[in-house]
């Protein structure tokens, strides 16, 4: 009996079969695929934060320690490759005898470095010029003392006068930030930047420059293997931070480490819990749209599917045999759809990453796991339960009666208002967790434990939820009582079977409800994920700008006077425009804070001026604004509150005349509130107008020049002007700042799962919008055959299935367009900390949402098409075969 019922289910039920195994694949792929993603994404941000370090550990050898001991500790301690001493001296200044004139330079660092340093730690240390051995100069403090390979310089050490050598080279420090830490401080106590001028000096050249002199201290850089350490982030970051522990106990206060590399590491699980977070927010909805998918298959079919059941249990059929071939339809449905949607996901990972794994190593064998297990239960959940449900609740009377004629209730939900009381609960979810002290994410620096406000989840899946049944309660009442309308809508269509049609649509009420929210609920779910994805895209690239400036930028060495007019030498080809940008330091009060002088009427040529980076105007108002009064100033939130100030107040900025060298007040009017602007620090900071601060300070000097390329060919326009400006200026282009500044969740850049649920998104519109319909359109072959006995022409039936198709596709993509918009405004702003700078308006893409609706659309009018086709056979044929 097993097998013939499933040679007949296979014979004559292989649409709906088909149509169950599809949501089921779409359902186990795109988990497979999902989670195979974000372990492969974590395990890149952990090696891409163990990359990104040039020196793992910084080891200071405390006073009166013995420095030989230290090192043969840790090099005896597990894990490391490598250890070298180097020696840290304090500097009072340089001087250098440049072209008969004498340059001198403030306080800075003489490092003595050991053999082989550069080969064991070769990201420190970038040569520019000159040799990579011996006497190397960095570039700032070369261009402050105007040296170069084969000059000489005096370092004035205190306790020891000057020491005099010979310049060999010229290198940049691309890690001097944490290369000069101060090693055990919290992040608040370090350095507010690097030391400007820095020399380096062969180990026994230091030694003997250095003997006698105060100030001079030892750290051990140490190597260490991390070929061993955990995938994801937070567990990498655990053991770097247990193994640096380790060696301070066991040093009994002799060394304090630098942990550079957990550092990094600390910084990358927070993006990897980003990363999770988003697999939760994009990902899950679309595994539980496919399932839903799966269950309105089913169900399209429970009517048919119960009245077999009652003809079986009519032939003496027992209940246990009965839920015995309804587990065979499931256990069918589950094996063959989960293997084709394992196979799905392969081949998703082979075309988008070209490899099954989707890069996560040996942990794709178990995501394929999970997500076929959970393809199995959707399988049980859609077809077994029912049945079973049927079988204890329903008499054999009851299987012949249509579900329209067993219950006339509304559903439960509409009853209590349950829709109504998730929407209020979305909103005030999303009003406590899109607050100003709110934070999604809580990783304390250095503390190992990191935690996620996961009730913020709440908010967009309340949202998404309770606008579902809020849609489905819309259309029950539209064809409950729209019947004359309905029927006015069908009249062009289906002539005189205008009102049949309206009375076939509203008894068919919540078939074709579902069927609505279904294709809503795709489209919502491919409208949020796309403009998620290119809002992310958009800001991750605004941040980039944001940082660099614009296209490409050169920035002009402290002190040095150029000119405006110096734009002209950098307008090479591919160079559309040159702006040049003052960069001063200003003081109100005893706050010192930075200082940009702009041109309000060219900025925007070179760069991104966005309104979010403004509050008071927009940009273009508040640029306007400094240009009509020259004296007018952009001023810091904090700087506002600290000062408690009113537009139109005075504000006195003591700032260094060019002339006397001394702090003079300069009194400027306060017009607006700037967040963000180019190559400006995340703190406090000052905009005005350039002239304005040329005129009061006898100086046009610029701190940079912001160059726009067009967006187009930034790496090599910047190489050009490298090899052309020398050592003279620091030139950097976005394609470089993009992969400084981006944390490791927008280095992976969500390429992947953007391509994984697009694509996905795509099929489920399709799906929701086609399979469903023909399932329904298939299930009422009896009702056309009917209405052709009784004299329905072939054009009324066609008008029938179409103008229900009208329905399905216009309360789909108008539901679906609402909800996703809804969701993806909450979504963006919930997950603030993903984005920064916040954006000003979400990114639409335009060609991809065409596409998804394009895809419904012809899904659905396949499915019409094709139940056209069936309407067309001759009515005493389709009875027979019913």
């Amino acid at each position: 009996m097993i097998t013939a019922w499933a040679r007949g289910l296979t014979r004559h039920r292989a649409g709906r079969l088909l149509a169950a195994l599809a949501g089921i694949a779409l359902a186990v792929a795109l988990i497979a695929a999902l989670g195979s993603f974000l372990t492969a994404s974590k395990a890149t941000m952990t090696q891409r934060a163990v990359r990104s370090v040039a020196v793992d550990w910084q080891v200071q050898v405390q006073p009166g320690a013995d420095t030989n001991t230290v090192l043969s500790l840790i090099r005896k301690t597990p894990g490391t490759r490598a250890a070298l001493p180097v020696g840290f001296a304090h500097t009072s200044g340089f001087t250098a005898q440049v072209q008969g004139s004498t340059q001198t330079t403030g306080p800075g660092m003489a490092l003595g470095l050991p053999d082989g340093y550069r080969g064991r730690f070769p990201g420190e240390i970038r040569p520019l010029s000159g040799s990579s051995d011996g006497v190397l100069l960095a570039q700032q403090t070369a261009s402050n003392l105007h040296a170069a390979p084969g000059d000489t310089i005096g370092i004035r050490l205190p306790g020891a006068g000057v020491r005099q050598v010979k310049v060999d080279g010229v290198i940049d420090l691309p890690q001097a930030d944490s290369l000069f830490q101060t090693v055990g401080a919290p992040s608040q106590s370090q350095p507010t930047a690097p030391p400007d001028n820095v020399v380096l000096l062969p180990a026994a050249r230091f030694a003997s420059l250095t003997r006698g002199a105060t100030g001079v201290t030892t750290q051990i850089h140490v190597a260490r293997d991390d070929s061993g350490l955990p995938s994801d982030p937070a567990a990498a970051f655990t053991t770097v931070t247990g193994a640096a522990h380790h060696l301070e106990a066991r040093s009994s206060g002799a060394a304090l480490v630098g942990n550079n590399v957990g550092a990094a590491l600390d910084s990358a699980r927070q993006d990897a819990l980003y990363a999770q977070i988003l697999f939760l927010f994009l990902g899950v909805p679309g595994a539980v749209l496919a399932a839903a998918l799966t269950a309105a298959v089913a169900a399209a079919g429970g009517e048919r599917r119960r009245q077999e059941q009652g003809l079986l249990r009519l032939r003496g059929l027992r209940p246990r045999q009965i839920t015995a071939l309804a587990g065979l339809e499931a256990a069918l449905i589950a094996v063959v759809g989960g293997l084709a949607g394992v196979a799905l996901a392969a081949l998703t990972g082979r075309l988008a990453f070209g490899t099954v794994s989707f890069g996560s190593g040996g942990t794709w064998g178990l995501w394929y796991a999970i997500a076929f297990v959970l393809g199995a239960a959707v399988a049980a959940g859609a077809v077994l339960v029912p049945a079973l449900r049927d079988l204890r609740t329903l008499t054999v009377s009851d299987t012949r009666k249509e579900g329209g004629a067993r219950s006339t209730r509304n559903p439960w939900w509409m009853r209590y208002g349950l829709d109504f009381l998730l929407l209020i609960g979305s909103w005030l979810v999303f009003r406590a967790s899109s607050g100003n002290q709110y934070a999604l994410v809580l990783a304390p620096e250095g503390v190992p434990s990191i935690s996620v406000s996961y009730w913020a989840f709440l908010g967009p899946a309340l949202l998404w939820v309770g606008s579902a049944l809020l849609l489905w309660r819309l259309t029950l009442l539209a064809l409950t009582h729209g019947r004359p309308l309905l029927a006015r809508l069908a009249r062009p269509l289906t002539a005189s079977l205008a009102g049949t049609t309206a009375a076939v649509l509203s008894r068919r009420r919540r078939p074709l409800a579902r069927s609505v929210v279904l294709l809503a609920l795709a489209v919502s779910f491919a409208v949020s994920t796309a403009v998620f994805n290119s809002t992310y895209k958009q800001q991750a690239e605004a941040d980039a700008r944001l940082t660099n400036g614009a296209d490409v930028t050169v920035v002009q060495p402290p002190g040095a006077h150029t000119p405006p007019s110096a734009a002209s030498t950098l307008e090479i080809a591919g160079v559309r425009h040159v702006e040049p940008l003052q960069h001063r330091f200003a003081y109100v009060g005893s706050d010192l804070q930075d200082l940009y002088g702009v041109r309000p009427d060219t900025i925007a040529q070179a760069t991104s001026l966005q309104n979010a980076y403004f509050s008071g105007g927009t940009a273009a108002q508040l640029m306007h604004q400094l240009a009509q009064r020259p004296d007018n100033l952009l001023v810091s939130a904090e700087t506002v509150n600290d000062f408690q100030l009113l537009p139109g107040d005075t504000v006195n900025l003591r700032i260094q005349d060019a002339r006397t060298h001394a702090l003079r007040p300069v009194p400027f009017h306060y017009a607006g509130v700037v967040k963000e602007f180019p190559t400006a620090p995340k703190d406090s900071f000052f905009v005005a107008n350039a002239t304005y601060i040329a005129k009061t300070t006898g100086s046009d000097a610029v701190g940079a020049f912001l160059l726009d390329t067009g967006g187009t060919h930034q790496r090599q326009i910047a190489a050009r002007l490298r090899h052309r400006l020398g050592t003279a200026a620091t030139v950097t282009d976005l394609t470089q700042t993009r992969g400084t500044v981006g944390t490791s969740l927008t280095s992976v850049d969500l390429a992947g799962l953007t391509r994984i649920e697009l694509a996905f998104a795509v099929l489920l519109a399709a799906g929701a919008g086609g399979l469903v319909l023909a399932l329904g359109l298939a299930e009422r072959r009896r009702t056309f055959a009917i209405a052709s006995v009784l004299g329905a022409k072939k054009h009324q039936l066609r008008g029938m299935v179409l103008t229900e198709a009208l329905l399905l596709i216009t309360g789909g993509l108008a539901g679906g367009a609402l909800i996703g918009w809804a969701l993806s405004d909450m979504l963006v702003k919930v997950l603030t900390g993903v984005f920064d700078p916040p954006p000003s308006a979400l990114a639409v893409p335009g060609s991809y949402l065409a596409l998804t609706a394009l895809a419904a659309l012809l899904a659905v009018l396949a499915a019409a098409l094709n139940g056209i086709r069936r309407a067309k056979r001759p009515a005493v044929e389709e009875l027979r075969d019913l």
